[in-house]
């Protein structure tokens, strides 16, 4: 039981399970008395009649019945964990061809910067008083940065699969403050000037699809490929600044404008001071992610519209330093351009309980026999089992066609009119039979209501299994040793 309110079965254990199974056969015959109602005894002059009669009798016994279908329950089990296997197989597939999208596309991007290097150089002592002077960084971010971007999403298909890809217009705009030049860490006579330089980080260079130009104190730089010192980001684009020792007297304001594409995730590292951050899109299913969530966001039918505000002391590195002393990777936020659907986990849902499935139909025809005295053969038994197992290759494979709620209404709708129209011909029983695809109708809406509503599923979970309990304990509680109607002949 605690396996189904977990949503699963451990098929480690199936193996296991069907090992002790067998294993008890072998003490069945010890415990004869409590699988048959007075058994006749064994005589050496017993005939074919007498041995024929004792084997009904060993059939119309209900712990005989049960321990036969807890034999054909296990076996129904087997192919339910080939299903599984397949539909991680199949998940796997549609990894293999989003990989491939993003490499003729462009990767998830994450975006950092812009922030301004300042070379200097640094005199080490080497051995026997002599020196070596070697050229290290300060790394100043910007006082004030604010972003605003626009995001056009789009669905690429390779195959059946399909992925979730963008092209955005994003402007970035702010300002260094001239108090950040003051009580530098290093000696005026040590400084560069001339060979500063600013470098913004671009996780995939493939993305950018127009030339970027940095509007710098007034001035247009075009921006080169590459980052010059591995010290912040190992892939982006920079372009050198000149500039003097009076930087210590006025703003520099900036403003660059870039063309970026990639795959589901656009992320922002919060490297200014103060640091704003506006996206739109026209996509009704983002979802924020990051060390930081939106403080203002809207949800439409058709777009959104989200809004972060971080400051520097929300995040773990200051605003100057030299050399290479911290990370970004904890700090970035931003937003996935996810499917409403991934499929392939609501089927993987679905087949895990399969064990409650199953459990259930075979429970109910064990009632219709011992209610009505119909004997339901155990290869009738099987055949079912398969049936229900074949449930799942179909909503498999056609939810990767039609999306997992059709895909669950057709193969459940092919199921049930297959079992109810099998049924009939052993039920032999019109009443019965709608009892039956009403059963099953009931049991397939209500898997589906656990597996649509993932946050109550426990609670669902419990409530039904509690009504199953409540419905065998009342249906069972005036059970005879052996089955009705077992003078029968059986079929």
């Amino acid at each position: 039981m605690i396996f189904l309110l977990r949503g699963g079965w451990d098929f480690t254990l199936y193996y296991k399970v069907v090992y002790y199974y067998f294993k008890l056969l072998c003490y069945i015959k010890f415990f004869r008395s409590l699988i048959m109602e007075s058994p006749p005894p064994l005589s050496p002059n017993l005939g074919w009649q007498d041995l024929l009669q004792s084997w009904r009798r060993l059939r119309a016994s209900i712990t005989f019945k049960l321990f036969s279908m807890l034999f054909l329950f296990l076996l129904s089990m087997i192919p339910v964990a080939f299903v599984q296997g397949l539909v991680h197989e199949r998940e796997g597939l549609q990894h293999s061809a989003t990989e491939e999208i993003n490499r003729k596309w462009a990767d998830p991007q994450t975006l950092t910067g812009p922030i301004l290097t300042l070379p200097y150089r640094r005199e080490i002592l080497m051995d026997k008083g002599k020196t070596k002077t070697t050229i290290e960084y300060l790394h100043f971010l910007p006082q004030q940065l604010t972003v605003n971007g626009v995001l056009n999403p789009e669905i690429l298909h390779r195959g059946i699969y399909t992925m979730t890809v963008y092209t955005s217009d994003i402007q970035l705009e702010g300002k260094f403050s001239p108090n950040q030049f003051q009580h530098l860490p290093v000696e005026a006579q040590n400084l560069l000037w001339d060979q500063a330089f600013v470098s913004t980080g671009i996780s995939d260079l493939r993305g950018i699809k127009e030339t970027v130009t940095l509007n710098w104190a007034g001035k247009q730089h075009a921006m080169d490929p590459g980052t010059v010192t591995d010290h912040l980001f190992t892939s982006g684009i920079h372009t050198p600044v000149r500039l003097t020792e009076n930087v210590s007297k006025k703003t520099l304001a900036f403003q660059m404008r870039l063309k970026l594409k990639g795959t589901q995730k656009l992320f922002f590292v919060p490297v200014g001071q103060e640091t704003t951050v506006k996206l739109k899109a026209p996509w009704s299913n983002p979802s924020f992610d990051g060390a930081f969530l939106p403080d203002e966001r809207k949800i439409g039918a058709q777009d959104f519209t989200a809004s972060w505000k971080v400051l520097h002391l929300n995040r773990n590195f200051p605003q100057l330093w030299n050399g290479k002393q911290y990370s970004f990777e904890n700090s970035s936020f931003g937003v996935w351009l996810i499917q409403p659907l991934n499929h392939y986990h609501k089927v993987l849902r679905s087949v895990k309980y399969a064990l409650f499935f199953i459990g259930l139909t075979y429970l109910t025809f064990f009632f219709v026999e011992i209610l009505t005295g119909r004997m339901v053969h155990p290869l009738q038994y099987l055949l079912v089992g398969f049936a229900l197992c074949v449930f799942y290759t179909l909503l498999l494979s056609i939810s990767e066609i039609l999306g997992f709620e059709k895909a669950y209404l057709i193969a459940a709708a092919m199921t049930i009119v297959l079992i109810t129209a099998y049924a009939a011909g052993f039920l032999r029983s019109w009443p019965l039979t709608v009892v039956m695809g009403g059963i099953l109708s009931a049991l397939y809406g209500f898997i589906y209501v656990i597996i649509d509503q993932q946050d109550y599923a426990l609670l669902i979970g419990s409530l039904g299994l509690f009504g199953v309990l409540a419905l065998v304990m009342f249906f069972s509680r005036r059970l005879e040793p052996a089955l009705p109607n077992a003078s029968v002949e059986l079929s």
